[in-house]
């Protein structure tokens, strides 16, 4: 061998010396490099490349996460660190020692031989300068021996015939690499980090997440994961305690508050800067695997054309090829799983930066709980309608825009499914800046083969480019629309769960299924279109590689070149390897405008109006200052204010027209929203009949005006006023809840300010509809602060709650809603407490009790109290303030003092002296409802025995074990239709067929060129992270994206042809390869059509059973079913029955069909193979088998670890007043940080196997390739077939890769169908109709003397509890007024639901009218019976919507009934009925505000015409918000009352519901019912004696059974009797008595 000379030689790398040359360049190179990067920089030239360089610096490091971990955990418990002893771990100084032994020796033993080789009169420099470049890069000693000398020394000895070097020389090289291997051992077992003193080093791998702590093979190899699937992907089921917890790095809480802190324009901006690094690390190590990528076909080709020339050099390079072929495909598996891992961990910080920050917004974000959605009250049709087409097209454009005013089915999917989007997107973006790459590595070897001619297929490309942007625009706007219908189905299904038993009480689900299915109709529209959509692209990119083939190969025929065999092959397999990236690159564009889609969604939501810092206790936190720190002083009050309720602001696109134009524009915006108790219409920028009216509409806006008023400290306020004066709305001004006009607050909240009476600065709030969380009686109640036993007994006593727990199963400990809210603001000790109207709930004795013993009482001395309450004559005795609120202003104000010398205090006390003593009449039962029905089931199913834990209402949800059973299977399929499946099977054999037939073309091909074997051409079309392509698309995957194809036809014997020949008649060839690959092309997108069609009817039909069967649930287990995970079901769930799962089912097919194939070509052609095949086939079942047990139990917590959060998203929105108030904020954001981990470990956790398994699946494959080659070269098969063995098994052992990849993904898409299995066998109520015996007409007949009869009733909530009702019978008469009576526990609320049938009596029977209700249907009987319960539900839609769902009375009958239940007044319901047809087309939907309406007739004595008459009008038209939030509490009762007298049911069940009305009202009210209820059965479940003393008879009902039933007169007369009793203990006996008697004597 001859010296080498730099000039040239150094190119050569066949040449040793040139090979020793770029070995030892490359490494001191990078060593260089790194020294260079460690010199310090000059300033200037710092500031300059610091942009650069903070994309590289790490978001969150493992210290920084550790510290914010622990300072939070520190601040959440509320104490001091506790000290810690610090143990000083021993340090292991022997690593880094014998690291720089062998760094020296390394060092020295290379200096020794440059010496040495100086000393020899070497002439050659590069044997010379080389050992000193080793020496200075010594590190590269750990791979250079095996490759360079001793595979030199191998290679030399069979390929030259030279011998192996001196027996010393040898040995020395061993030594050397001996204690290279010991070096790489070492440097293997060390950690990539040392845990802190704050990690127990003893739980990392149990508890705390080993991936932080793992060495550096763990970390290669990712066998830190292995412990999860060796414990528990076996037959044990997986915990959630089993999981580890997330990385500090990832946890939810140091994430979020990082993220919180960088501040950048958009929130994209903020997504990147706060995962940059991962990102470019995912961009970096994508293009090497990439690389890598293409190393296989290289080495392949390489390998097979040494076969073909069989000489002593070629068969050693052809070993040589094999083993780098190995490595390169460890490295590109290596590089693969690196940069999953990566783009998974960006995804996962993404995903919890996203959820953490829409919680924190929900935190701050104005309450927007009254808006209506502006789109029900738009008119489309009519003259105004048909604007000019270029605004109708605008607007049509903007239709599905984000907006504003987010409801909670909004932000369910926001959280659910944008950003579940956001984050796969992140993950996933290798694909779209890999396949470019591909693509022009591609290119580069088109143009060397084809020249010119292989871009003019391109031109295909150009002119289709069109027609992709035409249908990448429709995309777009059809994503919008997808996740506007799903918004508006989400939010109509969240408002029937909410208000479920309302539903079933007026036996309206079939109404409500309609309306919902409505909704879910127009969300399967816009699905069905964006399928199209799908079908669309994939007919276009499926094509598109074949066209451009089929082009280039005619360019480069017509332009005379010769298509050669060699050329046409290679060509051919090149662009196979083009047709990827082709289809990826348009594709994903659209999933990256889609994900935009969902990113302005949420941009938009966090976009949204906050309270400001004096409010939220989390931005005065977050800023280190509380706003109002000036007003600590002045405290509490309201200075000139005006204020409205809170509206979605609607800003103006253009930017530009401010200036000059912006009074025009607030003007505008005055026009476009009319809120009227919060609730916001705004109109399109075309409609000007809307804008028109909304203007008019503005003047009757409700406002909180001129308030001026500062509450005495320490000191009781008494606030009063008529229904919907604004009292409510005052209490809101006052916590910053309501849009400030003008004025300003007079509060500060500061936790850490106490003052001498031990009171924080702080405020309590008991709003007057109580909210309360799914936990126990005690949370509520402590509500996060600490536990004082004392005050917390205190706090039970004055709040008269001893008796309800004492009745209670399991007393304080019970999880029922029972009221306990007044308690929670009294236990806190916050110096300012704010009720309103705690005492309307509750009998007069309780009512004193709680004046006496809290308002006047120690618990509430020396704080702050402002009580909104209607009994003002019972409180004034204890008030030092009054104000009487009037037409939302304040009327009267001042101290007692003051007033009664003015002489309004007495103008007041007359005003309420009626009502008052009604008041004192009140019953001794507290008022019950649904909590009630709780408790009675707390005390009566209490099964008697031994001590035991509090039960649990709301029980644990459920989750599958083991694998997907076949039920699961076969439900999905019976929903899409077993024809479905048939016709893809017909499918995917034929793309089997076509494939084959496209290789044997190849084969017939290559014969017409005369000669006799083919040369093998190869498309190694890879597509390693195909999975993860199909769970973001939600699309079916052609064959060519999951399979390795590789095209072998060698020696293959197959029938001859008679064909022309290929060198005279290139374009038959050409035009018939063609045909088979747009064939293909086109049965694949028949195959999608397919899929597509399967899957949405497999959709429609499961969300229809799913809807039904949740509907028509029982009522126990909606009471013991939390609402967001109900939600979960109908949002995640459904949506990927909707998207992924058809999807994978199809993958799982095609694989299968595959993998048989294979199996088939192995046996044929390399039957040895066979043996290998099965061992690792072997190793690819344990391996999947651990992979999807583990998996399946991951994904599985991972879903009903969602449904919390949901449910807390549902809590909290609807009680963000309350937690602001009390400046909660802080501990629900920690509570939901704990909730997202919990979820984000699992999902985190179930990726990392999914890496695991990748990466041995590549590896197992690579070694399989590997042996497969040595067997070729070995001579056990001839070198015929060689290149079709190693083809072969690469598409064996594919195909099990993918069949196993798949299985597992439907097998994790299938926990969605379990899921929603479970509730399609939900415990169903009776049914609805039973035809042979639907009652007539006219029953129940009101004229029947047996209406209602109960014959030894027995009640059981379950056959294994005792009874809840036992023995009860009694005979109601028709026209018969009848009150029921009895303390919390009696079972009074029970008897009335089983008279509507929510509970089938264990024994005995009702009759009504002569008909068991048994056998009868449920819609039969609730529609013939009249229930009104006390907490009145109304629906979003119109008012007369709510009043008259089916449209079975006139609009006259409608006004009627609201007229006479005091809704309008005479005046309007005059005007309205007089002119009815006009007002509809004249006015636009308006909506009234809580405290906005009328007062009733009852409070005009306080009012003037002029202030009635200047408030919002109500009509039919008027538009409700969901749940009625836009409505006050009385005015929502008394929409009840009117849709109960437009029902004229022959019997009505009240439950008593006037206690939010004042009592001027309340009289009329009464007297309504006995003047329009005279012609029915009225049964009232009365918690004021007052209301029923003058019915016909009376039930009272003690311990489960009837105790006492006769006459008022009879049963107040009875010695010793339970009434008599009540009557005496409410102080007004002789008042009752005498009511009693005026009865007995009207009947006389």
């Amino acid at each position: 061998m001859s010296n080498c000379h730099l000039s040239s030689d150094i190119w050569h790398l066949d040449l040793d010396c040139a090979r020793s040359f770029w070995g030892a360049l490359i490494p001191a190179a990078f060593v260089f490099i790194l020294c260079i990067v460690a010199i310090p920089v000059p300033t200037w030239l710092s500031n300059l490349i610091r942009p650069i360089k903070r994309q590289f610096i790490p978001f969150l490091t493992l210290q920084e996460a550790e510290a914010l971990e622990a300072a939070a955990t520190t601040r959440s418990k509320a104490r001091e660190p506790e000290t810690v002893v610090e143990q000083v771990e021993p340090k292991h100084f022997w690593k880094p020692l014998l690291l720089s032994w062998i760094a020296l020796i390394e060092t020295l033993v290379w200096l020794g031989v440059a010496s040495f080789t100086i000393t020899q009169d070497q002439r050659d420099v590069i044997y010379v300068v080389g050992p000193f470049v080793f020496a200075l890069t010594w590190l590269f000693a750990t791979v250079r021996p095996i490759l360079v000398y001793l595979g030199a020394f191998l290679y030399s000895k069979r390929a030259y015939d030279i011998p192996f070097p001196p027996a010393l020389i040898i040995t020395a090289h061993l030594l050397n690499l001996a204690v290279l291997f010991i070096l790489i051992a070492i440097v293997l077992t060390m950690p990539l980090a040392i845990p802190s003193d704050k990690i127990d080093k003893t739980e990392i791998g149990k508890s705390v997440s080993p991936e932080d702590y793992t060495t550096f093979w763990g970390w290669v190899t990712f066998s830190w994961v292995w412990p999860l699937i060796k414990l528990y992907g076996t037959n044990i089921t997986l915990n959630e305690d089993d999981v580890w917890n997330l990385s500090p790095t990832m946890q939810s809480r140091p994430v979020f508050v990082k993220f919180s802190d960088t501040k950048c324009a958009t929130l994209l901006r903020r997504l990147w800067a706060a995962n940059s690094l991962d990102l470019i690390l995912d961009f970096v190590l994508t293009f090497i695997s990439v690389g890598f990528n293409y190393t296989s076909p290289y080495f392949l080709k390489r390998i097979l054309d040494a076969i073909d020339d069989p000489t002593p050099i070629t068969w050693s390079q052809a070993y040589t090829y094999a083993l780098l072929a190995f490595l390169c495909s460890l490295c590109k598996s290596q590089m693969d799983v690196q940069h999953l891992w990566i783009g998974r961990r960006a995804a996962t910080r993404m995903r919890s930066q996203l959820m953490a920050s829409i919680y924190d917004k929900a935190l701050k974000r104005k309450d927007f709980s009254g808006i209506v959605d502006k789109d029900g009250s738009k008119n489309p049709s009519g003259p105004d309608a048909k604007k000019d087409s270029k605004e109708s097209a605008e607007a049509a454009a903007k239709e599905n825009d984000p907006k504003a005013g987010a409801d909670i089915g909004k932000i369910v999917n926001l959280m659910a499914g944008d950003t579940n989007r956001v984050a796969m997107m992140a993950s996933t973006l290798y694909f779209i800046y890999g396949s470019p790459f591909e693509l022009i590595i591609a290119c580069f070897f088109l143009y060397q083969l084809l020249g010119w001619s292989a871009f003019a297929g391109f031109l295909v490309l150009a002119l289709g480019w069109p027609l992709n942007s035409f249908i990448a625009r429709r995309s777009i706007r059809i994503q919008k629309g997808v996740m506007a219908a799903r918004d508006k189905r989400m939010g109509v299904l969240n408002e029937l769960i909410g208000a479920v038993k309302f539903i079933k009480f007026f036996a309206w689900e079939n109404r409500w299924i309609d309306r919902v299915s409505d909704a879910r109709s127009k969300e399967m529209k816009w699905m069905i279109k964006a399928r199209l959509n799908s079908v669309m692209f994939q007919l276009l990119w499926s094509c598109a590689p074949v066209l451009v083939s089929i082009t280039s190969f005619l360019v480069f025929v017509l332009q005379g070149n010769e298509l050669t065999v060699g050329t046409a092959f290679t060509a051919i397999a090149l662009f196979n390897m083009v047709r990827r990236p082709l289809n990826i690159i348009p594709t994903w564009i659209v999933q990256i405008l889609q994900t935009k889609v969902a990113l302005d969604r949420i941009a938009t939501y966090l976009d949204e109006d906050e309270v400001n810092e004096q409010v939220s206790s989390l931005k005065g936190s977050r800023f280190g200052t509380s706003a109002g720190d000036d007003d600590i002083e002045k405290g509490l009050g309201i200075e000139n204010g005006t204020f409205k309720w809170n509206e979605v602001e609607q800003h103006d696109e253009d930017k530009g027209k401010k200036g000059k134009d912006e009074r025009a524009d607030k003007k505008a915006k005055n026009a476009n929203s009319v809120p009227a108790d919060g609730v916001v219409q705004d109109a399109s920028d075309g409609d000007e009949r809307v804008s028109i009216v909304a203007s008019e509409a503005s003047e009757h806006r409700f406002e909180l005006t001129d308030i001026n008023i500062t509450f005495p400290e320490r000191q009781l306020t008494v606030v009063t006023g008529p229904t919907a004066s604004g009292k409510t709305a005052l209490l809101l001004a006052l916590l910053g809840e309501m849009t400030t006009l003008n004025g300003r607050i007079i509060m500060s909240k500061r936790s850490s300010l106490v003052d001498e009476f031990g009171l924080t600065h702080t405020i309590a709030y008991a709003a007057q509809a109580p909210w309360l969380r799914h936990q126990s009686i005690k949370d509520n109640i402590l509500f996060g602060y600490p536990y004082d036993e004392s005050r917390y007994n205190d706090v039970i006593e004055a709040c008269a709650l001893r008796p309800d727990l004492e009745v209670l199963e399991d007393g304080d400990a019970t999880e029922i809603g029972a009221r306990v809210a007044l308690a929670r603001a009294v236990y806190a000790r916050a110096k300012y407490v704010l009720l309103d109207d705690p005492l309307s709930a509750v009998d007069s004795h309780t009512a004193r009790l709680l004046f006496e013993k809290l308002l006047c009482g120690p618990l509430l001395a020396n704080r702050t109290v402002i009580l909104v309450t209607h009994h003002v004559e019972l409180v004034l005795p204890g008030a030092h303030h009054l104000v009487r609120m009037l037409d939302g202003r304040i009327d009267t104000q001042g101290s007692l003092e003051e007033l009664r010398a003015r002489g309004v205090l007495d103008e007041i006390a007359h005003l309420e002296e009626v009502q008052v003593h009604e008041e004192e009449q009140k019953a001794v039962a507290p008022t019950p409802s649904a909590e009630e029905i709780a408790a009675e089931e707390a005390e009566n199913t209490s099964p008697t025995g031994e001590t035991k834990k509090p039960r649990k209402l709301i029980k644990d949800e459920e989750r599958q074990e083991g694998g997907v059973k076949w039920n699961i299977y076969n439900t999905y399929l019976n929903a899409s239709s077993y024809w479905t499946w048939i016709i893809l099977g017909f499918f995917i054999l034929l793309s089997e067929l076509l494939g084959v037939s496209e290789k044997v073309w190849i084969k017939f091909w290559g014969e017409a060129y005369g000669n006799g074997t083919v040369t093998t051409a190869y498309a190694f079309t890879t597509s390693s992270h195909a999975i993860e392509q199909q769970i973001v698309l939600n699309a079916p995957l052609d064959s060519h994206y999951f399979t390795h194809t590789i095209h072998g036809l060698r020696s293959f014997n197959a029938p001859s042809v008679s064909l022309p020949s290929a060198k005279e008649h290139p374009v038959f060839f050409v035009s018939v390869y063609a045909a088979l690959g747009l064939g293909s092309a086109f049965v694949g997108v028949l195959s999608a059509i397919v899929q597509y069609t399967g899957a949405l009817r497999a959709s429609r039909v499961l969300f229809q059973r799913l809807l039904s069967s949740v509907v028509r649930a029982t009522m126990r287990w909606h009471d013991t079913t939390p609402q967001g995970r109900m939600l979960n079901r109908f949002s995640k769930d459904i949506e990927t029955v909707d998207s992924s799962l058809a999807g994978s089912l199809q993958a799982v097919n095609s694989s299968l069909a595959s993998f048989a194939a294979s199996v088939l070509t192995v046996a044929v052609i390399f039957p040895l193979f066979l043996l290998p095949a099965s061992i690792i086939g072997y190793i690819y079942r344990l391996l999947a088998i651990g992979y999807l047990s583990t998996g399946r139990d991951l994904r599985r917590m991972e879903s009903t670890s969602r449904s919390p959060i949901f449910s807390g998203f549902g809590e909290l929105l609807e009680g963000i007043v309350t937690v602001r108030a009390f400046s909660a904020e802080q501990r629900f954001l920690d509570g939901l940080h704990t909730k997202v981990d919990l979820t984000t470990k699992m999902w985190y956790s179930f990726w990392m196997t999914n890496r695991w398994l990748l990466l041995n699946f590549d590896a197992l494959g690579a070694l399989a390739v590997f042996v497969t080659t040595l067997f070729a070269l070995s001579g056990l098969v001839s070198a015929g077939t060689a290149g079709l063995c190693i083809t072969s098994a690469m598409a064996f052992t594919d195909s099990i890769y993918w069949t196993c990849r798949f299985w597992t993904s439907l097998e994790l898409d299938l926990n969605s169908v379990e899921r929603v299995v479970e509730y399609l066998e939900l415990p169903q109520e009776p049914p609805v109709i039973i035809e042979p015996s639907r009652p007539p007409a006219y029953w129940p007949s009101s004229d029947s003397e047996s209406l209602v009869v109960v014959e030894d009733l027995v009640i059981k909530y379950a056959p294994e509890l005792p009874p809840v009702l036992h023995n009860v019978s009694f005979t109601l008469r028709g026209r018969e007024r009848v009150g029921l009576l009895g303390r919390t526990g009696s079972g009074k609320s029970t008897l009335a639901m089983s008279i509507l049938r929510f509970v089938d009596p264990a024994s005995g029977r009702i009759l009504i009218d002569g008909l068991d209700i048994t056998t009868i249907g449920l819609h039969d009987l609730r529609s013939r019976v009249t229930f009104i319960p006390q907490d009145a539900t109304l629906f979003s839609g119109t008012l007369r919507e709510n009043l008259d769902p089916f449209n079975e009375h006139d609009d006259l009958e409608c006004l009627d009934v609201l007229h006479r239940v005091q809704m309008i007044t005479d005046s309007a319901f005059e005007s309205q009925r007089s002119s009815r047809q006009a007002s509809r087309a004249a006015s636009r939907p308006i909506s009234p505000d809580p405290d906005s309406l009328f007062p009733t007739a009852g409070s005009s004595a306080g009012a003037s015409v002029t202030e009635i008459e200047s408030k919002t009008p109500v009509t039919l038209e008027t538009q409700v918000s969901p749940g009625g939030a836009n409505f006050s509490q009385g005015q929502r009762q008394l929409i009840a009352m009117a849709r109960a007298l437009l029902r004229r049911s022959s019997i009505i069940i009240l439950d008593e519901a006037t206690s939010s009305i004042d009592f001027a009202t309340d009289s009329k009210i009464q007297a309504t019912i006995r003047e329009e209820f005279g012609g029915s059965l009225l049964l009232t479940v009365a918690h004021r004696l007052k209301t029923v003393i003058d019915y016909d008879r009376l039930i009272v009902l003690d311990k489960g059974g009837i105790a006492e039933f006769d006459t008022p007169w009879n049963l107040i007369q009875k010695e010793g009797g339970i009434f008599r009793n009540m009557a005496m203990k409410s102080g007004m006996f002789a008042e009752l008595e005498r009511a009693a008697k005026e009865k007995v004597m009207r009947d006389a």
